[in-house]
């Protein structure tokens, strides 16, 4: 049976899928990359389409915010916002290293990647978060679906079981919002 969409049947999906969500993981999200700021750590995000938008997202509001309420530097950087170097990567070798190329120039040991994929199953997200493990990185996956091959690949991950990808998407820029307002604490100035 298909459902047509409605404003109405949307918000009900997503309270839905609200009530279903472990938020343990989302915490546990949360307190990694705290601890990866606090300990003066690159945070480096990646991801394909909406899930691109979203990781520089992440990037654009903690790097300012968090800064701004803090007086201390997020070291975040997203692999999604230099075009030069995306086209370079693809053109010159493929589309699957585009992300794990950047990492080979800035990664250092201890940072935190994070890969974010509605589907978990981008070929290049799944090679930044190999390249990452290998080189003593943390990695954190934030998927959707059922994880797809990322998941399990990742040493932590935030899971949306849910087979909508925009109900996904909704959930993953949610939780940059929620590192945001956890980091800025009461602290936000605008």
């Amino acid at each position: 049976m298909t459902i047509s969409f409605s404003v109405e049947n949307y918000f009900s999906a997503h309270t839905k899928l609200a009530e279903s969500l472990d938020h343990n993981v989302f915490q546990a999200g949360i307190d990694l990359i705290r601890r990866k700021f606090d300990a003066g750590k690159k945070i480096i995000t990646c991801g394909n389409g909406g899930s691109a938008s979203t990781a520089s997202h992440y990037i654009t509001d903690w790097n300012k915010m968090i800064n701004l309420a803090t007086g201390k530097k997020f070291r975040g950087i997203s692999l999604c916002d230099n075009i030069g170097a995306i086209t370079a990567f693809a053109n010159d070798l493929s589309y699957d290293e585009i992300f794990a190329g950047q990492l080979k120039s800035i990664l250092d040991e201890g940072d935190l990647v994070i890969a974010i994929s509605g589907s978990g199953n981008s070929r290049n997200v799944i090679k930044a978060v190999e390249y990452a493990n290998a080189n003593g990185a943390d990695t954190l996956a934030v998927v959707g679906y059922d994880g797809g091959k990322l998941m399990p690949l990742a040493k932590q991950h935030i899971l949306v079981p849910s087979f909508d990808m925009q109900l996904c998407e909704d959930i993953h820029l949610m939780f940059g919002h929620m590192v945001m307002k956890t980091l800025c604490g009461n602290k936000i100035k605008i």
